[in-house]
């Protein structure tokens, strides 16, 4: 079944969370600097329980969408939604008092820190009074190890420094924190980009765990294999605009691999080979990968 998106029209007249209204929404959103149009055209919805996959090679266009829905870049053109109601964030913490937290691939942790320190940075719990007023460790710990446990991770000694963790288990903390910080929509920019295929799978189970506490994920990725196992529904983004957007129902794993691949490079291709002369079997090979692949329409 097609995605069904509102149309502009509708988009213009805001809706309360009671009525039905997305979690996130964007409509025909984008951002120009100057005269530079970094983003355009891109329409997509975030709900509660689902992960919504944003796709693209290198320059499409994904770390602009990340930081128009996080707060840090204000967009210029169409519509921006959060439950119904159009919005300029003009700051990653006003995202974050609208519920929408951002895990960053450097994830901004300390690294010689104990994991509660991390957990707790810059929102440490206190007790006392007045002068008398400490940190409250053994909450702090307790919260942590307890938090981690709902998603699936077992620490047991949560004094120990975060840059012992794996990759996959510090992108763990990172995510159990923004769910117990209030997050509704939470946004994983390239989670598994720099990590090996076992931690790369723990990582896709965290995003799943996250999706069963109800959050409204947005999954940022080059990678159509570990994208789709995960993904509800996949924005396809090239050349900062946006070439589809489909529910899972309406595509499978080698479209989307197509789709990312596209047919206008390899055409390109054989063309300046078939200029040089001389490459007739690599043509041909290019030819009957171009033949493969399928054509999808764009929702």
């Amino acid at each position: 079944m097609a995605i069904n998106q509102a149309t502009a029209t509708d988009a213009q007249q805001p809706v309360s969370a009671e009525q039905g209204a997305h979690l996130i929404s964007l409509r025909d959103a984008g951002k120009r600097y100057g005269n530079i149009l970094a983003l355009q055209g891109v329409d997509m919805d975030v709900d509660p329980g689902r992960v919504t996959c944003v796709l693209g090679d290198n320059g499409a266009g994904k770390s602009t969408l990340i930081k128009i829905i996080a707060g840090r870049h204000e967009h210029t053109d169409g519509e921006f939604l959060i439950e119904g109601e159009s919005v300029h964030l003009r700051s990653p913490r006003e995202a974050l008092e609208r519920g929408i937290a951002a895990v960053y691939q450097d994830l901004a942790v300390v690294p010689l820190m104990p994991i509660w320190r991390n957990f707790f940075l810059g929102s440490e719990l206190t007790k006392g009074f007045g002068p008398f007023k400490s940190l409250d460790v053994e909450q702090m710990k307790e919260i942590t190890k307890k938090e981690l446990l709902d998603m699936g991770i077992d620490l047991r000694d949560v004094d120990q420094p975060i840059g012992q963790l794996s990759g996959g288990e510090r992108q763990c903390v990172a995510i159990a924190r923004a769910v117990y910080f209030g997050a509704k929509a939470l946004i994983l920019d390239e989670p598994t980009a720099a990590l090996g295929v076992k931690q790369s799978g723990v990582v896709l189970r965290y995003i799943l765990a996250a999706r069963d506490r109800g959050l409204g994920v947005i999954f940022i990725t080059h990678n159509p294999h570990h994208a789709f196992p995960v993904g509800d529904s996949f924005l396809l983004l090239k050349r900062g605009k946006s070439i589809g957007y489909y529910d899972k129902a309406d595509i499978t794993l080698d479209e989307l691999t197509a789709q990312m691949a596209g047919g206008a490079e390899l055409e390109e291709l054989a063309h300046e080979l078939e200029q040089l002369g001389g490459y007739t079997q690599d043509i041909a090979v290019i030819r009957e990968v171009e033949d493969d692949i399928p054509d999808v329409p764009a929702k």
